[in-house]
């Protein structure tokens, strides 16, 4: 088992066969305080014959048994935790978890059997040896004060005898031995009543041709261990196909189930989060869109009905309540054409769904499973931006071609507002292998669409894109545009990008109607609308929208636009419509301003920095009256 230490310091590379191995004392252990708990790890100087810059290393079971056990016994914390987290795999899912604990100066050391996996450069410490390897897990677990997983597919029976020795491991083993058996999986939720799909065990071709005959064609079929992104899984059509498939998965000796095909109209998951006391918090359910059987989009929230997204949460919350052990788990679920939320599976760590986290919403769910598995008080896991899509970067060809075309289309993200891009860091590129992901935030879902649409158009160079509307300018007739253009100077002055047209309450309450419902699909934040006469029109449409709206009364010939005024103001309660002094569009531009500057700071510095020009203004025109006396003043 090879130990790599950060390029960010000198490397060296020992042995497992050495009990003793040197590094440079500017090594991330050397500088690491004595009460750390990597004290299992017993640091003693260099003998004498070694340059004194050096420090010699001995790893012994006999020298950390206790303090593996309980760390928090033994060390003075500095900072966050000086506990030592050790994770099986150092993928993508590893990489990011280091990226999460290095903001909080969190210990990651990793265990994977590539030297330049993704987490290698960004881990603690990065050890080449394999996570389904007893051995080499063993050897691993002496220097981590607690055991994760990126990668469910490791030893579950060495993790036992780890636990029964006294080793931290989170999740807990028997859950890492349920879920790693996709049959066991559906046993175990099927025992504490949770809606799966139909399933059976096939062991022979008889099993298989009665389970086509109890569930029907098409029939899935799946590999019972190591099946994911697609592999593992195929759909029988017909009886006859039922030979050729099942080769294909490697025979009925591989160990093989069946599962009755059901007709979703949507994908969805929820990640949960589980502390150390049992306690959850979920994040809010997306939609997975799916290509090939591997995950190519994620919608952040998902389009469902909020009856649908308490299910969703409450069969998410029961699934994961089932297993023992702490940290973040991805729970995938069917929505079916009946409304029925089915299980499809569970996977005990951080997970492709919820890659958006790391933008949209205020705790990733990397610094969650963090946060759970050292017993830190679980973060807010709410979005924080209202929508969110990611896009998996697969390969689209091999080797020197894929990066290539990869790179492009980085390259137009890099243009996309409210992107951000991912890269693994993967030295070899294959077809259909994930490569990295892009993230899009916006103020809605048709935005973050678009946004996406335009990213996947390989044909267009994007310069500069289109900006969203966050102010919606309205008005019953183009008489009240020289009092509405007031608005639009105040929000062109402060940067805020608005739209300005006609809708008539009266004349054309269709539009009216298919205006006010889509306003906040299309990214619209504030609604200032105007009107003359009754004014209606700023009722009407708050009557349509929760989005706020500022009426405008409009002076009118008639009764100087107080029936207007008087009109927004009364309206029924239920119906909030703020407004402004009668002809004072521009004080509904300011409102507008302020309404979003409580959480845009950039454009809170503005709207500050516009009141006090108003201070300066009065406090310059007062010193100038005292010194010229009112006279020379008004006649200046």
């Amino acid at each position: 088992m090879l130990v790599k230490y950060s390029p960010a310091t000198s490397c060296a590379f020992s042995s497992s066969s050495s009990r003793h191995h040197c590094y440079h004392y500017r090594s991330h252990f050397a500088c690491a305080p004595k009460t750390s708990p990597f004290t299992s790890w017993v640091l003693r100087t260099a003998e004498s014959s070694l340059p004194s810059r050096h420090v010699c290393v001995r790893s012994s079971m006999q020298d950390d048994s206790a303090s593996s056990s309980h760390p928090q016994e033994m060390m003075t914390t500095y900072g966050v935790s000086e506990i030592i987290i050790g994770v099986l795999g150092g993928g993508q899912l590893g990489r990011m978890l280091c990226q999460a604990g290095s903001k909080m100066a969190l210990k990651i050391v990793t265990l994977d059997p590539m030297e330049n996996c993704p987490a290698s450069s960004l881990s603690y410490q990065h050890v080449v040896g394999n996570f389904k390897d007893g051995d080499a897990v063993c050897e691993f677990a002496k220097r981590c004060g607690v055991l994760t997983v990126e990668i469910e597919h490791v030893d579950a029976i060495t993790l036992e005898k780890l636990e029964q020795q006294g080793i931290d491991c989170q999740p807990k083993a028997s859950t890492i031995r349920i879920i790693q058996d996709k049959y066991s999986q559906k046993v175990h939720f099927s025992q504490n009543n949770i809606p799966l799909p139909d399933f059976m065990e096939i062991n022979n071709l008889a099993s298989a041709e009665k389970a086509g005959e109890l569930f029907g064609y098409p029939l899935m079929i799946k590999s019972k261990r190591l099946a994911y992104d697609g592999r593992g899984n195929a759909v029988a059509h017909r009886k006859e196909d039922l030979t050729s498939i099942v080769n294909s998965l490697g025979g009925f000796e591989h160990g093989l189930y069946v599962e009755k095909w059901t007709p979703f109209v949507k994908e969805l998951s929820v990640i949960v989060a589980r502390s150390r006391d049992g306690s959850t918090l979920c994040y809010p359910v997306v939609e997975t869109v799916h290509k090939d059987n591997i995950c190519h989009v994620v919608e952040a929230p998902a389009d469902i009905p909020e009856k649908t997204k308490k299910l969703s949460i409450d069969i998410a919350q029961k699934a994961v309540g089932s297993l023992e052990g702490a940290g973040v788990f991805a729970v995938e679920l069917f929505l079916t054409q009946d409304s029925q939320v089915l299980l499809n599976e569970v996977a005990p760590r951080p997970h492709n769904s919820g890659h958006h986290t790391i933008e949209s919403c205020y705790t990733s769910q990397y610094e969650q499973h963090l946060r759970a598995i050292l017993g830190l008080p679980l973060g807010d896991p709410s979005l924080k931006t209202p929508a969110a899509i990611m896009y998996n970067i697969l390969g689209e060809a091999d080797g020197e071609e894929g990066f290539k075309l990869a790179n492009e289309l980085i390259g137009r993200a890099l243009n996309i507002p409210g992107a951000t891009v991912h890269w693994y860091d993967k030295p070899e590129m294959r077809k259909q292998r994930k490569m990295g992901h892009i993230t899009i935030v916006g103020p809605s879902k048709s935005v973050v669409k678009s946004r996406l649409n335009l990213l996947l158009q390989k044909d267009v160079t994007v310069e500069k894109q289109a900006v969203t509307p966050r102010v919606a300018i309205i008005m019953g007739s183009d008489s009240d545009l020289p009092i509405m253009k007031d608005a639009a100077e105040i929000l062109t002055s402060f940067g805020i990008p608005f739209e300005l047209t006609i809708v008539s309450a009266h004349r054309t309450p269709e539009r009216m109607y298919s205006f006010a419902m889509s306003a906040k699909e299309r990214g619209i934040q504030v609604i200032i609308a105007g009107a003359g006469g009754a004014a209606h029109l700023p009722g009407m449409v708050a009557s349509l929208t929760a989005l706020p709206v500022i009426g405008v009364p409009v002076k009118t010939s008639s009764l100087s636009g107080m029936d207007s005024l008087l009109s927004i103001v009364q309206m029924p309660k239920g119906i909030p419509v703020a407004t402004v002094a009668i002809g004072n569009a521009a004080n509904a531009g300011l409102l507008a301003a302020r309404m979003m500057a409580s959480t845009d700071s950039d454009l809170w510095d503005k709207v500050t920095k516009y009141q006090k020009e108003l201070e300066d203004t009065v406090l310059l025109k007062a010193e100038r009256l005292e010194g010229e006396g009112w006279e020379r003043y008004l006649n200046a």
